[in-house]
């Protein structure tokens, strides 16, 4: 398996139960670079309202996404991973203002899949209730954001292929 390194930062997105934080840290491996877990970046108050099956509102958000910003910014030009749901348009203007050169990975599958993935999960804040709200907030990337979609059927490894190879094609990040 060939080591690449990128200058890139990349935010891994998606809904809960995509596999953010297992396909995170394969695809800091493969490209060289540092991974970063977006749920450390959330303030104990978040995972509260998370944990009570509270849905997070968009000023619950802002520290977190200006927090993961602050990490991406700090890694422009050197390359990292962080996941970060990113669910919104304006989430991820909301990171590239922050760190102009980020480039997004949209984890995608079916509600059926992601719903059984997360149903035998353990250990994790994020209860299966709200992935309904998770699907309805969900925004996908738009034409002119760069980044790519990589679907999540199969195993971690054939996951984190396909994203590195999405990868591959993108311009090097402006400096």
């Amino acid at each position: 398996m060939q080591q690449l390194h990128t200058p890139h930062v990349v935010v891994v997105m998606g809904v809960a139960g995509t596999g953010k934080t297992t396909i995170g840290p394969l695809l800091a491996a493969r490209l060289g670079v540092p991974y970063a877990e977006g749920d450390d970046f959330h303030p104990p108050a978040n995972i509260a309202r998370m944990t009570a099956g509270t849905p997070l509102t968009d000023d619950d958000r802002w520290p977190w996404l200006d927090a993961i910003g602050d990490w991406a910014h700090g890694r422009a030009g050197l390359g990292g991973v962080v996941s970060s749901s990113a669910l919104k348009r304006s989430y991820r203007d909301r990171l590239r203002a922050a760190a102009p050169g980020v480039v997004f990975v949209h984890l995608t599958g079916s509600r059926e899949l992601i719903e059984d993935r997360m149903s035998h999960r353990q250990g994790h804040f994020m209860p299966t209730a709200l992935l309904d709200s998770q699907f309805a907030t969900l925004q996908p990337l738009e034409a002119d954001e760069t980044g790519v979609a990589v679907d999540v059927t199969g195993t971690p490894e054939e996951i984190t292929d396909r994203a590195v190879n999405a990868l591959k094609d993108l311009p090097e990040p402006a400096r």
